[in-house]
């Protein structure tokens, strides 16, 4: 069997992903718990539309429960101490000048977990985030993607504390 893939994370994806464990497990689950209840108490289950949705949201609340627990079991949290500030590692936000484009881009290099484009968060798995990984400031980076080659000058890299 092959090992399970380490999933890398930041440490405040690990807090976020500790908190939101915490509260399905303490609140969601009671709170579902007591709707399935309520509807129980209606009656008649087999036409419940209360207690069908119910049921459903309790099966899709356990079913984060697992996907949590199994990604944290998993987890790997890149430490910021260990993190060289002149060179781009995960943990790092960046600042690039796309070349094709004639713009300025703030990305942050975070483990495939926690990507999120709407937030500027890219994997270190993605094509970007992969070319630009241990490269620094003013390097010019190539990044193959579907769309084809796009160059990216390196002008900052931060640690972030988030």
């Amino acid at each position: 069997m092959a090992a399970e893939k380490k999933n890398i994370l930041t440490y405040a994806g690990l807090k976020k992903l500790e908190d939101e464990l915490q509260n399905l497990k303490v609140y969601k689950r009671k709170e579902v718990a007591d709707k399935i209840k309520e509807a129980r108490e209606q009656g008649d289950l087999s036409e419940n539309a209360e207690y069908d949705a119910a049921k459903e949201e309790q099966r899709e609340i356990e079913a984060r429960i697992e996907e949590i627990e199994k990604i944290l079991k998993n987890a790997e949290v890149v430490v910021d101490e260990d993190i060289d500030a002149n060179a781009i590692n995960i943990g790092c936000s960046v600042k690039v000048y796309d070349m094709e484009y004639d713009e300025e881009l703030e990305l942050k290099i975070v483990g495939s977990t926690e990507a999120s484009s709407l937030q500027g968060k890219i994997s270190n798995e993605s094509p970007v985030g992969k070319a630009l990984l241990r490269h620094k400031v003013g390097d010019v980076v190539e990044v193959e993607t579907h769309a084809g080659v796009l160059s990216y000058k390196i002008l900052e890299i931060q640690k972030t504390n988030e």
